[in-house]
């Protein structure tokens, strides 16, 4: 007699071909279907499918099911909330790290105008960690350079002037008119009545202050420092990983964009630097030429405040000019000679052909930039100003009006 099937002692080579199957069972494997998947199996099997739960999206035995929550009102609320909740929290935790986050920032702009320093080092040979060291050690030379220059002076005329502190208090005793002046206004009564216990406890809390704020500027020129040595030494490692997280089709024009981008603010920094090295060294020879006191010191400060675009140069003058004037009328008269004569030759010949080149900023878009970033950011913003808007113009000249003009 003929079998309809496989036996059951058949083995699966023994099985027919899709082609081959009865016809019953093709219907079992279309019935299958019936449930939006195949199972496979049997068809109690496809029966016992169909009865779990993930089948229910296809109208089952449990009805069709409701809306996903994620679509509720509730849930769009409640993840709103959160939402803001987070940003918050985020502008809470950035506006207490301000500060800190300020000294980084610092610490990234100088890391990026020393890099080139480090990079010539490595090319005459150097391993990556003793140009790092060197380039360190002579900024905190030129930093120290700094401070010996303008601490004795301070110190100087401070003890001079508590010197003869007491002569200058006798010297209005003896003045009828001062004296007149005291016993109308009553000064010793109220300086009498002012010299109490809370008196002492503001003064004392003045001095604690002034120590807090000497060792807070301490601990944040600290801080910029081991910052800056850290991004000098890992310099190379943090730039590639900052273009591996740009997708791989655009990795190369980011990377092109961002070399030119931190090779203008290097080229920004070192010229900054010369000019104020420049400045500095004119003021010197000037100092020494009229006989101005304490040069080197004066020097510094104009160096100094040379770094601020736009109003640096004009700070540096007046302390120099009040120095003069405080010496003798004619040297005053000619400090204020000699710095008009030589801003008009900083800003119309030697930074044109230093920064200009470098940056290529233009001149409204730099003094707009300044104004903003001391306002924002005080001194750092104004120093970081004009680098930032020759990255924006390059990243706008570059990618922006492309795009623009390809619509």
């Amino acid at each position: 007699m003929t079998q309809d099937g496989p036996a059951a002692g058949d083995g699966p080579g023994d099985a027919p071909e899709a082609g081959d199957r009865p016809p019953d069972e093709t219907r079992a494997s279309g019935d299958r279907s019936g449930g939006g998947r195949a199972t496979g199996g049997r068809p109690d099997q496809a029966r016992a499918d169909g009865d779990r739960p993930d089948d229910a999206g296809s109208g089952g035995r449990f009805g069709e099911p409701g809306r996903p929550l994620r679509r509720s009102s509730f849930l769009v609320g409640f993840t709103g909330a959160l939402g803001v909740l987070l940003a918050y929290a985020v502008f809470l935790g950035v506006r207490n790290a301000a500060g800190i986050l300020v000294l980084v920032v610092i610490a990234l702009f100088l890391a990026v105008g020393l890099n080139p320093a480090v990079v010539r080092l490595r090319s005459w040979g150097l391993p990556n960690g003793l140009a790092v060291a060197v380039v360190a050690l002579s900024v905190l030379l030129l930093i120290v350079g700094g401070l010996v220059a303008l601490v004795p002076p301070v110190v100087t005329q401070s003890g001079q002037f508590l010197a003869h502190l007491p002569s200058y208090v006798e010297e209005l005793r003896r003045n009828e008119t001062v004296n007149d002046l005291v016993v109308r206004f009553k000064v010793a009564e109220k300086v009498q009545a002012a010299a109490n216990a809370d008196t002492i406890g503001r003064a004392l809390g003045g001095v604690l202050g002034g120590a807090q704020l000497v060792f807070g500027t301490l601990f944040r020129v600290l801080t910029v420092l081991v910052l800056t040595i850290y991004f000098l030494a890992y310099f190379d490692r943090l730039r590639r990983l900052g273009y591996a997280l740009v997708p791989r089709s655009r990795r190369e024009r980011v990377r092109l964009i961002g070399d030119e981008i931190l090779t203008r603010v290097g080229a920004y920094l070192v010229g900054a630097l010369s000019i104020a090295v420049l400045a500095g060294t004119a003021t010197f020879l000037f100092a020494l030429a009229v006989g101005l006191p304490y040069p080197f010191a004066l020097a510094v400060v104009v160096a100094v405040t040379d770094l601020i675009p736009q109003i640096g140069a004009t700070l540096g003058a007046v302390v120099v000019s009040l120095v003069g004037v405080a010496t003798a009328l004619p040297v005053g008269i000619a400090c204020v000679v000699f710095f008009v004569i030589y801003q008009q030759v900083e800003n119309y010949l030697v930074y044109p052909k230093i920064m200009r080149r470098a940056v290529e900023v233009n001149e409204v878009a730099a003094l707009l930039a300044a104004l903003l970033g001391a306002s924002l950011l005080g001194v750092v913003g104004a120093l970081i100003a004009i680098p930032t808007v020759a990255a924006f113009q390059l990243i706008l000249r570059e990618v922006v009006l492309p795009r623009q003009n390809s619509r």
